[in-house]
């Protein structure tokens, strides 16, 4: 059992930490579809503003992680240039087997 949480932190740029830890007693194989494992993205009235991937180019390089029970991964993006505004932030692991989210409002 896979459990998510998502940090937001606001100043002149605003900060992403999610972290994805393994709650259950067994191993967790996850496989990931290329380099980039977990994704950011802003969303203002439904629609997307800001994706951390946009842009950027990642191999495609399909890779397998063992999630141990108890083990913590942790991602970090940072969004440069925001507006004032209400936003959504989501997180998502960039693997094939399940979605793996979180999401939790903001303000600039």
């Amino acid at each position: 059992m896979l459990e998510t949480a998502l940090e937001v932190t606001v100043g002149d740029e605003v900060e992403f930490s999610f972290s994805v830890v393994n709650a259950g007693d067994r191993p967790v194989e996850l496989t990931f579809r290329d380099t980039c494992r977990a994704d950011f993205a802003v969303y203002a009235d439904g629609r997307e503003v800001w994706r951390y991937s946009d842009g950027q180019s990642f191999a495609a390089t399909a890779s397998t992680a063992d999630f141990q029970p108890g083990e913590t991964a942790a991602f970090d993006a940072v969004w440069s240039d925001p507006g004032a505004g209400e936003y959504t932030a989501e997180a998502t692991l960039r693997v094939s087997e399940r979605s793996v989210a979180a999401r939790t409002p903001f303000s600039v």
